[in-house]
């Protein structure tokens, strides 16, 4: 059998993912979280990694954005730039004629604006629009039997602030399970700071976790 039909027929794992399922990922930053993956896969043609910055814009941000980009394409992964989680319901270029088995958002942040801290409740209400919004657009483009959202978040103050399970039940969805984010299985990811002068040093996970959400299921009926 021919090696790329092996991997095909083999299923290859990646922490909570593997290669059977199809995957979206929203928010990259440098690519590094897709293309761990994608190398651990041996191929990309079930990962569709989008950004919500330009492909100019991760050049100039993020050092190894473009080596990262070029190597996930040679992979076979379907990469998409400009793409908000705001409107990607309805964004062509991702929306597709089934539905995905893993939507992921890893670390979602609205940036920082007029240098407002974290703890500050208006800069909180922002970051949690995104993530609002992000739940209400996933939702629509997820399997419904077995299909899930990720959210990787800190769990610390004051980001455990944010509400990341209660966020989710109002967008109608379920979290049934909350997993420590392991860093360690993702040993080529660099997380990006993605705004700012320093937009491209990576910023210390410390306590975080995957929460994982299923749509919301009453007497057989979703909702």
């Amino acid at each position: 059998m021919h090696e790329d039909a092996m991997q095909v027929s083999q299923t290859i794992y990646c922490s909570h993912y593997n290669n059977k399922q199809q995957i979206l990922l929203v928010g990259e930053g440098d690519f590094s979280f897709s293309l761990c993956l994608a190398r651990a896969f041996g191929s990309a043609t079930n990962i569709t990694a989008t950004s919500l910055d330009t492909r100019d814009e991760l050049e100039v941000k993020y050092k190894y954005a473009k080596n990262n980009v070029e190597e996930l394409e040679r992979l076979g992964c379907t990469v998409v730039h400009g793409v908000n989680v705001h409107s990607m319901n309805t964004d062509y270029r991702v929306v597709r004629w089934s539905l995905y088995d893993r939507i992921i958002f890893n670390f979602p942040h609205a940036g920082f604006h007029c240098f407002r801290r974290e703890h500050n409740i208006s800069t909180i209400l922002k970051q949690q629009e995104v993530v609002r919004g992000f739940l209400r657009n996933a939702k629509e483009m997820v399997k419904n039997d077995d299909g899930e959202i990720h959210v990787t978040h800190k769990t610390t103050y004051p980001f455990a602030n944010w509400g990341i399970k209660t966020l989710g039940t109002e967008a109608g969805l379920n979290c049934y399970r909350e997993m420590e984010f392991d860093r360690w299985q993702y040993l080529e990811y660099s997380n990006k700071r993605g705004s700012g002068i320093d937009s491209d040093s990576s910023f210390p996970v410390g306590e975080s976790s995957t929460f994982m959400f299923k749509k919301v299921t009453l007497a057989g009926r979703l909702f």
